[in-house]
């Protein structure tokens, strides 16, 4: 990087952190730190929400597919309108009239304190996995582009973050996440328009390059459950994304910010199709670099490894791209992760403060007691984000089968869920044992070919199927022993 690159990445860096700050003011109170002061913008919520969604992971790994091999990643953004959709009519207003903070208030009016205390535990869990990974893979990138220390980066990102989330609370937050998605967004749009104008024969040979190789493509559209096919995808997508959109803390959270339900709902249902375009953007920068440099005949030698895909991207950016620019588009990678984590801060954070201090430790409390928890626990949940990330880069592999564990465990929150809205039962040991059933599917699909082998049954559907049929498992068993076994005077 040379200096006019620096200075512009420095300068987004503190201006973000300063801006962040700013909102210190507002932030006086624990509602105002959760919930804001019902004075933000819904375009900024709207903008927030498309921010939490993507990460630096997704918006280097896309153009890396696409490079790779074709669209089948469109196929998930083609699942948002479903899941967006089904989270808009069902899940938000449920969430305003409870008018909590947390999202996992809910389980505990269906279940009892068992099911908010097994949500919400995985909620923390993998947020903060999700933070250490974030950071990890932010700083891996980060180091490849620039060179800088990848332990130094981790810790850096890390506490800027958490100095700005800390100071101005959810305000801050989703402030600061509406201008990083801009820049984000402007970032991918300079990046193609740069490329559109360097093809030897114009911005047409890009298409044709492309089409020659069937790099449009969506994947194969065969009913084969053993392959990332469009259906297996599209399927996996709308699991994932109501997971996402409904249950999900991140995004519940903004929907309790805004003045009304039809606020709320317009948010959550723009904020999530945005990614639709903007994901066919970054998988489009993929295939432009493809076509790059196919026609410029001589693909980098640190990129002739197909397998380094998710290289070719930041190559381009320190390689092509002239001096400002490549400030310009590291500056949006680092949006893109910062984004993602002071949302996981201050979710986490609230999650704590309602799920177990107001109702565990001390319900009656002062407001200035309960700042001191979220500020404690933010600085926590920042402290242990930035250690799991730096204990990555010696560890990874025994972080990976951790992160594969938290996955597991909290694939069985959106069944819950499920069954929590879409069924009138109170029989709790219904939804006891529909919880235990989907965990246990989810377990054998995840290790029957370790244990087993190839052969084995749960072997023969692909990952993506895992949660798919978790929670399915969840809901119907539990309806169906709730049905089937509560006291007629508990049926409603």
């Amino acid at each position: 990087m040379n200096t006019i690159d620096l200075i512009v990445f420095f300068v987004y860096i503190g201006g973000i952190a300063l801006f962040g700050g700013s909102f210190f003011n507002k932030n006086r109170t624990s509602s105002s730190y959760t919930t804001g002061n019902n004075d933000i913008p819904s375009w900024v919520v709207t903008m927030s929400i498309f921010a939490t969604f993507v990460s630096s992971i997704s918006y280097l790994a896309l153009p890396g597919n696409a490079f790779q091999s074709n669209w089948n990643a469109l196929v998930f953004s083609l699942s948002l309108p479903i899941a967006t959709l089904i989270a808009v009519k069902y899940f938000v207003p449920l969430y305003r009239k409870i008018n909590s903070p947390s999202a996992y208030t809910f389980m505990e009016q269906r279940f009892g304190p068992w099911a908010r205390i097994y949500v919400s535990v995985c909620y923390l869990l993998t947020q903060l996995m999700r933070i250490g990974t974030i950071l990890y893979l932010l700083a891996l990138t980060l180091n490849a582009i620039t060179g800088w220390d990848i332990a130094t980066i981790i810790v850096f990102t890390g506490l800027i973050v958490a100095v700005y989330s800390m100071l101005g609370g959810i305000t801050a937050v989703l402030w600061t996440d509406a201008i990083q998605g801009i820049i984000l967004i402007v970032g991918a749009l300079v990046c193609i328009g740069f490329m559109f104008f360097s093809m030897p024969e114009g911005p047409l040979q890009i298409f044709s390059i492309a089409t020659e190789n069937n790099k449009f493509s969506l994947g194969s559209f065969d009913l084969d459950l053993s392959k990332p096919t469009f259906w297996v995808v599209l399927v996996y997508g709308v699991f994932i994304n109501l997971q996402n959109f409904g249950i999900d803390q991140n995004y519940v959270q903004r929907y309790m910010v805004l003045k009304s339900d039809k606020e709320a709902q317009r948010s959550a249902l723009i904020g999530g199709l945005i990614y639709l375009p903007i994901s066919a953007l970054f998988l489009f920068i993929g295939t432009a670099l493809f076509a790059y440099y196919n026609s410029a005949e001589v693909l980098p030698e640190t990129l002739q490894d197909i397998s380094k895909a998710d290289r070719v991207f930041p190559h381009f950016i320190v390689s092509a791209l002239p001096a400002g620019v490549t400030g310009l588009m590291i500056a949006s990678i680092f949006a893109a992760g910062m984004s993602t984590i002071s949302t996981s801060f201050n979710s986490s954070a609230t999650v704590f403060l309602t799920d177990y201090y107001n109702k565990y430790f001390k319900q009656d409390a002062s407001d200035k007691q309960r700042m001191k928890v979220l500020y404690t626990s933010s600085l926590i949940i920042s402290v242990i984000g930035i250690g799991i990330g730096i204990a990555m880069i010696n560890v990874k592999s025994a972080l990976d089968a951790w992160w594969k564990l938290s996955s597991i465990f909290s694939g069985g929150m959106l069944g819950l869920f499920l069954l929590g809205i879409f069924t009138k039962t109170k029989y709790v040991k219904g939804a006891i044992v529909g919880m235990i059933s989907g965990i246990l599917v989810i377990l054998w699909l995840t290790f029957s070919e370790t244990i087993f082998g190839k052969d084995a049954i749960g072997a023969s559907f692909h990952t993506y199927l895992t949660i798919v049929f978790g929670t399915i498992a969840i809901f119907l068993v539990g309806f169906f022993v709730s049905m089937l076994m509560q006291p007629k005077n508990q049926l409603s």
